[in-house]
């Protein structure tokens, strides 16, 4: 049998000048990314902090990131624990009062051997459902129950949660990965439903779920292999991409799944 194998090459064109990121957001912006530590959220601390738009950005996570920029300030938050989500809420709060954008920027599709994608419903286990479940959908769901009051009212304002095109339920034509797809299935329906609520209480605000296409993170490493060849973002890359969607929506495009280019994903 013949194998053939795709070198997958990241393509790391010019990032967009920082200082024309998130300008229909105004001014003395205040942000928070939730799951600071992980290759995307990395990725989105670095544009954010450069961005002459933003005054603060929180990190959010277990662990804190290795940088020690003025405008940043470490918050620990354990996505598997509600106290800990309601603490970091609190804390955030006491500092600004309000926020301007909130990224979750976390995800599960693997973890070593007691949690691979399912190729056939026969390998669903209990376990990993459950785990999906908790990382990619009620982890979000208990961070918009504590983050959203704190979205600003006063200007545009946004939550927006990393989700991914296997999650919409019309575009499924290739089956498998039962957990991650149904997870993320979730979580679309969440961010459909708190958009709704949030027109009444907060009409400036965009509550949108956001697919970043393929990325060269830990998430994807093990599937690479499979990527058409310059399709494979960089952290940066993706992260500079997503937060320009971020810009162009208004409150209209709230309750959506969009792409990296901008572009709606029917559910």
């Amino acid at each position: 049998m013949l194998r053939i194998t795709l070198r997958i090459n990241v393509i790391n064109p010019p990032l967009q000048n920082t200082s024309t990121l998130l300008e229909s957001f105004g001014s003395n912006q205040n942000v928070a990314v939730v799951g600071s530590s992980g290759g995307l959220g990395c990725a989105f601390m670095e544009r954010l902090l450069d961005c002459p738009n933003v005054s603060k950005v929180f990190a959010l996570s277990r662990q804190k990131p290795q940088s020690t920029h003025i405008k940043q300030a470490s918050v620990y938050l354990d996505l598997e624990n509600d106290e800990s989500i309601k603490l970091a809420a609190d804390t955030v709060q006491r500092s600004v009062e309000t926020l301007n954008l909130v990224i979750i920027s976390t995800g599960i599709l693997h973890d070593g051997s007691d949690m691979q994608p399912e190729r056939s419903f026969e390998s669903i286990t209990l376990h990993m459902l459950e785990r999906a479940y908790r990382i990619n959908a009620i982890a979000p769901a208990l961070v918009a129950k504590y983050f959203l009051p704190l979205l600003a009212r006063d200007q545009k304002s946004a939550f927006a949660a990393l989700s991914a095109r296997v999650g919409s339920i019309s575009d499924n034509r290739l089956g498998g990965w039962h957990s991650y797809r149904a997870s993320k299935a979730a979580l679309n329906m969440l961010i459909r439903t708190f958009a709704i609520e949030l027109r009444r209480r907060n009409p400036k605000a965009v509550c949108v779920a956001l697919h970043p296409g393929t990325v060269d993170t830990p998430l994807s490493k093990p599937f690479q292999r499979n990527v058409p060849k310059g399709s494979l973002k960089s952290p940066s890359e993706s992260a500079t991409q997503l937060l320009t969607v971020l810009d162009s929506l208004s409150p209209n495009a709230s309750g959506g799944l969009y792409a990296w280019d901008g572009s709606a994903i029917p559910f």
